[in-house]
């Protein structure tokens, strides 16, 4: 029997329109709590940051690696912008690149601080993308899809890393290279197996009624990609900030970080705040504390927090447009009424 065409990727009935009224307010109230909350927690982060420790860690590190690591960090954040950019491919939505990136960057910058992406990021998205006319159902999609990118990468990354140095990755953390070889081949595995599973025929998922289609067999492979690119990037920013006589290559630092990501992430801090700085610290024992603390600091500096400021600047100045152009619009409404 022929297939008819695919349905949207995330598919819901619209709601009747008293419900639409009774639930407007919900987008302009959640992007009210969710600025307040960042504000809070931006005055919390710069208020328990010791200014003689920060001054010692600038101190300690070049000229040379601070450059490199605002280099990485930018190159980071414009990777997430392929992100959404992808996603948006998938559910054929044509949106401004321009809106794309002022989305991502925010969403991410902001959900990286304050945690639980989903509901973080993803309010973030509706505030931005919602006067585009995309609904709420459509922003989860797309969300849901950024973050299958992420995992894809960090699996990716993972597993080359634990294959390509298994008997260096056994001298740091003390785990047979036997065993970092099993573990890579199964992250491998896991990305390509996706990758395969996707390729023999078109894959959905439905979640509480709500369906969501899943990226194509070349759509993966770019956001496997893209994914892999964005992780060894936010590694670089870190590694650039270690101590210059640090003996650890590349590769091996690549799956210290990746585990200590993912140790953050599950333990649901914002930024894995405390988890991913006890991992990396005790991963590079062998190096001087302070140096990896100072280290950290810079990097908690560079990669979390001015992209976070930089965002809630964004997001204030695009709201402050957006009732501008709304309220120019709502006067020239009422001048053409007046000369009707």
């Amino acid at each position: 029997m022929p297939k008819g065409p695919p349905g949207p990727p995330l598919e819901q009935a619209e709601p009747a329109p008293a419900r639409r009224s009774r639930w407007r307010w919900f987008g302009p109230v959640a992007s009210v709590v969710l600025f307040t909350a960042s504000l809070v927690v931006l005055w919390t982060v710069v208020s328990e940051v010791d200014a003689a420790e920060l001054r010692a860690a600038f101190r300690a590190a070049s000229e040379q690696q601070i450059l490199m690591a605002l280099a990485f960090t930018a190159l980071s954040y414009m990777l997430l912008t392929c992100y959404d950019a992808l996603a948006l491919r998938q559910l054929k939505l044509q949106i401004p690149y321009g809106t794309t990136a002022l989305a991502s960057f925010t969403s991410y910058a902001v959900s990286f601080n304050l945690g639980f992406p989903l509901i973080t990021a993803g309010t973030v998205r509706y505030w931005i993308y919602s006067p585009k006319g995309m609904r709420a159902s459509r922003v989860a999609s797309l969300t849901v899809i950024a973050g299958l990118t992420f995992w894809l990468g960090m699996g990716l990354v993972l597993g080359w890393s634990l294959l390509r140095e298994p008997e260096s990755l056994a001298a740091l953390k003390g785990i047979h290279p036997n065993i970092n070889r099993l573990l890579g081949v199964l992250a491998l595995s896991v990305v390509f197996g996706y990758a395969v599973w996707v390729a023999l025929g078109r894959r959905s998922v439905t979640v509480q009624g709500w369906r969501l289609e899943l990226p194509g067999f070349r759509l993966t492979c770019g956001q496997a990609l893209i994914g892999a690119a964005d992780v060894c990037a936010g590694a670089a920013v870190l590694y650039w900030l270690l101590p210059a006589s640090n003996p650890i290559a590349y590769e091996v630092f690549l799956a210290v970080y990746v585990f200590a990501v993912m140790l953050g992430v599950a333990s649901h801090a914002p930024g894995g705040l405390g988890v991913f700085e006890a991992t990396i610290l005790l991963a590079l024992s062998g190096l001087p504390r302070e140096s990896v603390l100072g280290a950290l600091l810079l990097y908690r500096l560079i990669y979390y927090l001015m992209p976070f400021i930089l965002a809630l600047a964004l997001l204030g100045g695009y709201e402050i447009v957006r009732r501008i152009r709304l309220g120019r619009a709502m006067m020239a409404e009422r001048d053409e009424d007046g000369a009707a």
